[in-house]
This record gives C-alpha cells, structure tokens and sequence, in this order.
C-alpha cells in the first residue's frame, strides 16, 4: 500500500527529530528513523495491524516509543495517510485538534 504523511505529518514529523538532534544525538535519531521505517513497512503489509482509536472513527494508532506515537488512516484500497504525530507526554486533549 501507499503511504503518505499528512501536511501536519510533515511537520510534526520534523519537529520531533528536530528535538531529538538537539537534545539527544545523531545516534538517537537515526534510532527513531528506523523504527518509525518499520512500523510504515508493517503498516503497508498489514494495514490493520495496529490498534483503532477508542476515540476517533477510522483511526488507528501506531506506538513508536513511550514518547511517540502516530494516527493513521486508510482511506481506499491501496492508500494509507499518516494523520499525524503526536507526543504522549502532552495533554491527551491537544489530539483532537490535530485529527
């Protein structure tokens, strides 16, 4: 399946390894690439494979780390959108707006 990453992906994508670098290491970011490249491969294989969200309809959730994790959606047959990521140490109320 196709995936791709929403504007708001995108840029809360970049946000995260932009903190990682700066607070962490190369290393580390490297580290967060490679997971999140094995959580897409899983995705695309088996795009139900990861838990719905108990509060959006048609949502999934995918955990990359205890800090991290992302929304999906499949919107056809042959499409997936990475919605949106999203920090869990923020007030769980924020992922509204971002959904």
């Amino acid at each position: 399946m196709k995936i791709y990453l929403s504007k708001q992906a995108e840029y809360k994508l970049n946000t995260t390894l932009t903190y990682i670098l700066e607070k962490w290491s190369l290393k580390e970011r490297d580290n967060f690439l490679r997971i999140l490249d094995n959580k897409i491969k899983q995705i695309s294989k088996h795009p139900e494979s990861c838990p719905k969200s108990e509060k959006f309809k048609g949502i999934y959730r995918c955990v990359l780390s205890k800090q991290t994790i992302f929304f999906y959606r499949i919107n056809n047959i042959s499409e997936i959108e990475i919605i949106t990521f999203f920090d869990t140490r923020q007030n769980p109320e924020f992922i509204k707006f971002e959904i």
